[in-house]
């Protein structure tokens, strides 16, 4: 579904990516490990259009995307939630999510998608009305992972989602994704809690330095010392 071959990216003049080389295969959960400043946000906002990619290719569905605003990137089937669970604290549910099908100039479409969202999320049509800053931190979470189902998209890049939470809450974070595989929603996911990704994934690569050192099956999450070793290089003991 989607594929970056030998892809080159960074901010000014500085590379963080240097030539990754990654394969999403559809109604699979792609997951993105790595310690910080590894280049994992780098490498979705660059997918998204946020960034403009030095070199290499960026391609969805067999179609060349490098270069494509965002969007023009949403409009393609991409729908990007960045780290954070930025929502509008002084909207309603409802108004948050509607914000999130700006890109949709049908308003019939709009609504289809709307009811969609509350079907795979009850618990935010009970709260439709009610402000997002009473929201618990899961369920606002929650609410900006349906917000990027507005467009309905048939991939969705999540960046650390359960950042900041407690156990709590990141189970509802797990209980998001598990419904999201369930409908068959493509995911390519950052995040460092091995338990959601242990609980969620399909495939595992681990980046760090801005170069892919790992490409498998979440096995490795559970071989300690090989993981660390990739994570942070060789341990001298």
């Amino acid at each position: 579904m989607l594929e970056t071959i030998d892809l080159k990216s960074g901010y000014e003049h500085a590379e963080v990516l240097h030539g990754i080389n990654l394969k999403v295969i559809e109604k699979e959960c792609t997951v993105l490990l790595g310690p910080n400043g590894a280049g994992k946000s780098t490498l979705l906002k660059t997918i998204f259009g946020i960034l403009k990619p030095i070199s290499g290719r960026v391609s969805f569905r067999g179609k060349e995307i490098n270069g494509a605003k965002p969007k023009e990137v949403v409009r393609l089937g991409i729908s990007y939630v960045p780290q954070g669970a930025e929502v509008f604290h002084n909207m309603t549910v409802e108004e948050n999510l509607k914000l999130g099908g700006y890109a949709l100039d049908d308003k019939l479409a709009l609504n289809k998608n709307l009811e969609r969202v509350y079907e795979l999320f009850p618990r935010l049509k009970e709260r439709r009305n009610q402000k997002a800053g009473f929201l618990s931190g899961g369920e606002r979470q929650m609410l900006a992972i349906a917000r990027g189902l507005m467009t309905q998209p048939s991939l969705l890049m999540l960046d650390e989602p359960s950042i900041g939470l407690d156990i709590g809450k990141q189970n509802i974070v797990i209980e998001t994704l598990k419904k999201l595989k369930e409908a068959g929603i493509t995911i390519l996911l950052v995040e460092q809690n091995t338990k959601i990704v242990s609980d969620v994934c399909d495939k595992v690569y681990i980046i760090n330095g801005g170069r892919i050192k790992y490409e498998g099956e979440k096995e490795i999450l559970f071989q300690r010392e090989k993981l660390a070793t990739l994570f942070f290089g060789e341990i001298v003991t």
